[in-house]
């Protein structure tokens, strides 16, 4: 039986040799554990040609088990924990990735989907538990003044709401996703496509730092590697897997964050995207997730976000216009009232004529309308009150029901 220690040394090992997400080595750890699995690998036994050719050009570079001793001592040094299956603190949602295939997959990097073999974390939360009630924001680097508003307040509201906010720590939509989080004093966790002691980009150095203070750094590479162009788009399924759901705040036409979200859609989880104004380059992406996926979302706040990632209970108000006096009137009433002349009286009989109403119909509702200050008797009629002049309404039925009582 292996100890944990040499589980560890051996899954960061597999994690140098072949990139994260690779189906062939998460298949083999599967059926053969993580020690035997980088045993067969090192003597050249790889099932596949290109995984064998893979190993062999990282193990030119090194010794696979002296490079992952190395870093986890550095990590010991740096305060960075290493988390894998089986551990308290695993998140089991990122385990669903097991069934993730996009149908349109042509990219390696949208065929190897695989679970992670192990997480770096730095920072006190417990991984499972920082995850375990959270939501994912991504969206643009080059973001709009539009969009970095709504990532903010859909951060700091989430995080108010006890939500945990997840995003990439990129500039743009990740960055302001994060600081809305931390801004509400609440728990943000960015998923990194580089070593967790690394600044990528380094503008958010101290936005990092925060983070790590009071939330979670967590990435599937060891300290110190390096953001590679590719590992973005791998590190892209975790965010997807590893949250209830996500919502795309801007996107151009080519962009990483409809990639997320297209992942969170091939797992089931709830895909939500803002939109925005159609003459904006940056809405490209998003608006043609919410054209060609009847499963995508469209969300416009906090409310309906929650509505979609929450329990049984949080459902987002429907949104209404402006309260008008004539909205508590039945069809007759309402009726009475849009055929009022706009200037000067009219009769009973003319005004059930204008409203195709019989008169006994108009004479019982005429004085609900004056109790509601929609109409004043005269002498020779009925006149519209002008709306300065009317009071605020009253309950929907019970002035009605007074009225046909008289």
């Amino acid at each position: 039986m292996s100890t944990h220690d040499e589980l560890i040394l051996a899954r960061v090992a597999l994690t140098w040799l072949a990139e994260p997400g690779t189906r062939s080595v998460y298949g083999l750890v599967d059926e053969f554990g993580p020690v035997a699995t980088l045993d067969l690998l090192l003597d050249g036994g790889a099932p596949q040609q290109a995984l064998r050719e893979s190993v062999a050009a990282r193990s030119r570079a090194g010794d696979a088990r002296v490079v992952a001793a190395e870093a986890l001592h550095r990590a010991d040094r740096l305060g960075v924990r290493v988390v894998i299956p089986g551990d308290d603190e695993w998140p089991g949602t990122v385990e669903q990735l097991r069934t993730l295939r996009l149908s349109d997959a042509r990219r390696r990097v949208d065929t190897e989907t695989a679970p992670p073999l192990c997480f770096w974390v730095r920072g006190s939360w417990p991984l499972a538990e920082a995850l375990d009630r959270s939501v994912a924001v991504v969206g643009a680097r080059a973001a709009t003044a539009y969009g970095t508003h709504i990532a903010t307040d859909l951060g700091y509201g989430l995080a108010d709401r006890d939500w945990t906010v997840v995003s990439g720590g990129a500039f743009g939509i990740d960055a302001a996703a994060h600081r809305g989080a931390l801004t509400a004093g609440g728990l943000t966790v960015a998923v990194l496509a580089c070593g967790v002691d690394r600044a990528y980009p380094m503008g958010n150095a101290a936005l990092f730092d925060r983070i790590a203070d009071t939330g979670l750094l967590v990435s599937e590479w060891p300290p110190g590697a390096e953001p590679l162009r590719p590992r973005f788009l791998i590190r892209n399924r975790v965010i997807a897997a590893g949250t209830r759901g996500t919502v795309l705040v801007e996107a151009a036409a080519r962009s990483g964050a409809t990639q997320t979200t297209r992942r969170a859609l091939a797992l089931g989880r709830p895909a939500m995207v803002v939109p925005g104004p159609v003459t904006s380059a940056m809405s490209v992406g998003a608006h043609e997730v919410l054209r060609v996926d009847p499963n995508a979302r469209l969300v416009t706040g906090l409310a309906q976000v929650l509505e979609e990632v929450g329990r049984i209970g949080e459902l987002a108000p429907v949104p209404r216009g402006p309260e008008r006096p004539t909205d508590l009137l039945d069809d007759d009433a309402r009726s009475i009232v849009e055929a009022m002349p706009r200037r000067g009286r009219v009769g009973v009989d003319a005004l059930a004529a204008r409203a195709g109403l019989a008169v006994r119909t108009v004479l019982r509702k005429l004085p609900l309308l004056e109790e509601l200050t929609l109409v004043v008797r005269r002498d020779d009629g009925y006149a519209l009150v002008t709306p300065s002049r009317r009071r605020a309404p009253v309950r929907p039925g019970h002035a009605g029901e007074q009225s046909d009582r008289r």
